[in-house]
């Protein structure tokens, strides 16, 4: 897999930056929902369509349509093999084993083909970090997030993976600090890197869908909330005789 640049963003465009929906496909139906209500030119997805929840192709298929930047991330990689799960927790083996059954040979053609980071304009798209895509780290550190700020030539980098939004900022003088506002004035100078959550799993405890909108026009980033119904995607989970803890984490965001 490898980098994949497009030329053609536009300063004024309106993004819709969605990760980690992980199989929940009422939480991506919401999300989708409130997009098309909007004012959204584009739509960019992390990484992680598969993995714990219990519409996978669903959620690809939708996806596919929709987003013009999709991304690959370790769970989907490791649905078609191209990342050894043997160092997954227990929960998110028996989802990957289970998805590896259910998803259509077209579908798993197309993970196949997706690259790990793309490139718009002054936008870097990747699942993990820009610093090693391919090794799924997480930016656990601020020496981890003053490395990686170096790895990328762009203003602003949109990742997940962790399922916790978050947003690191390097102002003009090279100063680091990070900021959990759900709305950010990106300024002229500075670089960032924006975790927008996640859309199927929250871990922040707050179970509703999280994704960004970035206004390329106003240099304005919102972290937005959607509810949906979480019920119907823990009785699928249930039914699909997937570990409990996958649907019962969707309540508490956890």
């Amino acid at each position: 897999m490898v980098k994949k640049k497009d030329r053609s963003g536009d300063s004024e465009l309106k993004w819709a930056v969605l990760s980690d929906v992980h199989g929940n496909l009422e939480a991506l139906e919401a999300v989708l929902g409130y997009i098309s209500k909007e004012d959204i030119n584009k739509v960019a997805f992390l990484g992680d369509i598969v993995g714990y929840g219990a519409n996978p192709n669903e959620c690809i298929d939708l996806l596919r349509g929709k987003a013009e930047v999709i991304v690959a991330g370790n769970h989907d990689c490791g649905t078609i093999g191209l990342v050894d799960i043997s160092c997954f927790n227990i929960v998110a083996k028996a989802a990957i084993r289970w998805t590896r059954k259910q998803i259509s040979s077209d579908n798993s053609s197309f993970l196949s083909g997706i690259s790990l980071t793309s490139v718009v304009d002054d936008l870097t798209f990747v699942h993990s970090t820009p610093c090693d895509p391919q090794n799924w780290g997480y930016l656990f550190s601020k020496s981890d997030v003053i490395k990686n700020f170096n790895f990328y030539q762009n203003r602003i980098c949109f990742l997940g993976h962790s399922h916790v939004p978050a947003i690191f900022i390097k102002d003009s003088k090279g100063r680091v600090i990070s900021s959990r506002t759900p709305t950010i004035q990106l300024k002229d100078g500075y670089k960032y890197m924006i975790n927008v959550g996640s859309v199927g799993q929250p871990r922040d405890g707050i179970p509703m869908a999280a994704f960004g909108v970035f206004d390329a026009g106003k240099s304005l980033f919102t972290l937005n909330r959607v509810p949906y119904d979480i019920k119907t995607a823990q009785e699928k989970i249930r039914v699909a005789g997937l570990p409990e803890a996958l649907a019962k984490r969707l309540a508490v965001g956890r």
